[in-house]
């Protein structure tokens, strides 16, 4: 068994899944999506991916998609797209990537599946948006600014409403003169935290709380790991979350509010290197056993019946 582990970046996080999947007899082999390339002439199935000549890898992990132009981007999804119309096992595939990395789609999927989510607004106009911020100030609400494709907490700004100061709409320049916009869920006590739960094959696993003082609860910003408790709660949302944007696994952020935990993101290739020291099994493990045993098992069945 050959595994393709798609990564802009080797680490970690690589170094675990290879042990994983040695552990279960398959190989694990880091390819960059970028090196990767379309070539009609070199195989039946058009596809060049390094380490692997004319052959297609048995299944395929994607750990991490590196940034570009929006060709460069597309091409790189293009090429997962093409491996799962091949029949490889992609985990997660490129469809699941593309709902959850716009965080927009994500807002508007779980809308439509009826999770509970904070007010959320996407738009191009600066003056829509900044109509939008003022009323919400007027009615004592802060709404935080993202980047569309953010992670990590980075660029996050909050405007609004702020400590009874309206906060105007900063230039959309650093934004893609794009305003995605999610009403501020204030933290319930101090310091605040929010949840990371990790959903696998449509099951939830494992959870942390991230604390911190600062209203952004990222670890990437700060803020400490701790156990929490997997109530039936979180795991019921959580695992609601995944399916709505139908994850093979995802990393689900969840905060809580005084109507019960409000989902804000979901994750599809989330990092877990703060999460695996606060759980006893390994998450490696766990993602590798589910490729294998559930998606490429139940592929390989469908491949034998067709």
């Amino acid at each position: 068994m050959k595994v393709a582990i798609f990564t802009d970046e080797t680490g970690w996080h690589t170094r675990q899944l290879q042990q994983a999947l040695r552990a279960r007899g398959a190989e694990g082999r880091c390819v960059d999506l970028a090196d990767c390339r379309i070539d009609t002439t070199a195989a039946w199935h058009g596809l060049v991916i390094p380490g692997y000549g004319r052959e297609l890898p048995d299944a395929a992990l994607v750990r991490g998609i590196a940034g570009g132009s929006f060709e460069q981007v597309t091409k790189r999804l293009g090429v997962l797209h093409a491996l799962r119309e091949l029949g490889v096992p992609v985990y997660n595939d490129a469809r699941a990537i593309e709902r959850s990395v716009d965080k927009s789609m994500t807002s508007l999927l779980l809308h439509a599946a009826g999770i509970p989510t904070p007010p959320t607004w996407a738009m191009e106009s600066p003056a829509q948006a900044q109509r939008l911020v003022t009323r919400e100030s007027a009615t004592g609400h802060a709404v935080v600014l993202k980047p569309l494709f953010g992670s990590q907490g980075k660029g996050l700004q909050r405007v609004g409403c702020i400590e009874g100061v309206h906060v105007p709409l900063p230039p959309l320049a650093d934004y893609g003169q794009l305003a995605y916009l999610q009403r501020f869920v204030p933290a319930l006590e101090q310091p605040g935290h929010d949840w990371r739960v990790l959903v696998i094959g449509g099951r939830a696993v494992t959870a942390m709380r991230r604390v911190s003082a600062h209203w952004v609860h990222n670890v990437a910003q700060g803020a400490r790991c701790e156990p929490a408790l997997l109530t039936p709660d979180l795991a019921e949302r959580a695992q609601a979350a995944a399916a709505a944007l139908d994850m093979d696994y995802a990393g689900i952020d969840l905060i809580p509010s005084p109507d019960g935990a409000l989902v804000l993101e979901v994750n599809g290739v989330a990092a877990w290197q703060g999460l695996q020291r606060v759980t006893r099994f390994s998450i490696a493990r766990a993602l590798v056993d589910d490729l294998l045993d559930r998606k490429h098992a139940s592929q390989a069945r469908e491949a034998r019946q067709a």
